[in-house]
């Protein structure tokens, strides 16, 4: 769906400090790989007899046998029956305040696309997004937004300020859903799109129409 993994790409991805050996962490830096299990060495002890006879082997624990289960367990990406479920499921947009790389996606979301079907609103946030990750474009979403000439919304390198109504909170749950990558989209690896009633002539490999755009690589 994405130019690169999407859970790779962001520069908001939180990362988890401190985090067990069976968590699941979202990191971009390689780590070496540790034993997840744990395992120590046992010393033999001294004067044992070595002809005694083993012991009994002591049955693990339920708490034991959950943590071996969990070391090898991540946390499954939800699944939504319909883009329309997974926007309804995304965080509150009080909870996302000091976002700011998801409000500048959200701003692009709802200046573009605000009347346009779910389906067009989440292609023109993974412009964005692939834009961002291409190599080609400023590596941030807010400097791909402010980026001079690229969206006619943006005066003097500024975003506007959205009004906090239904339509913005919409936007904010498409770009968390786009960031997520909770959803194919239709927009594929798509770096361009403009209006159906304009014709740049932009020479480029059409990938798709979703409601009233069109959208190139």
């Amino acid at each position: 769906m994405k130019l690169l993994p999407r859970a790779a790409t962001f520069a908001a991805v939180t990362f988890c400090a401190g985090a067990l050996a069976n968590a699941a962490t979202l990191n971009l830096t390689p780590l070496p790989q540790q034993d997840s299990h744990g395992n120590a060495m046992v010393q033999p002890i001294p004067g044992q007899e070595q002809n005694a006879l083993p012991s009994a082997p002591v049955p693990a624990t339920q708490s034991a046998v959950e943590q071996q289960d969990g070391a090898e367990k991540t946390d499954p990406t939800p699944e939504y029956a319909s883009l329309s479920d997974a926007v309804a499921a995304q965080e509150d947009v009080a909870a996302l305040e000091d976002d700011r790389e998801l409000h500048c996606l959200a701003t692009g979301v709802y200046f573009e696309a605000r009347s346009e079907p779910l389906s067009g609103q989440l292609a023109v946030a993974d412009v964005i997004l692939n834009r961002s990750t291409s190599g080609r474009f400023p590596g941030s979403v807010c400097s791909v937004i402010t980026q001079r000439g690229q969206f006619s919304f943006v005066r003097g390198g500024k975003l506007p300020k959205a009004p906090e109504n239904a339509q913005w909170r919409r936007a904010m749950a498409v770009a968390q859903v786009a960031r997520k990558n909770l959803w194919e989209s239709p927009a594929g690896d798509a770096l361009y799109f403009h209006a159906r009633y304009v014709n740049p002539n932009l020479g480029r490999a059409t990938v798709a129409t979703v409601g009233n755009h069109i959208f190139y690589r």
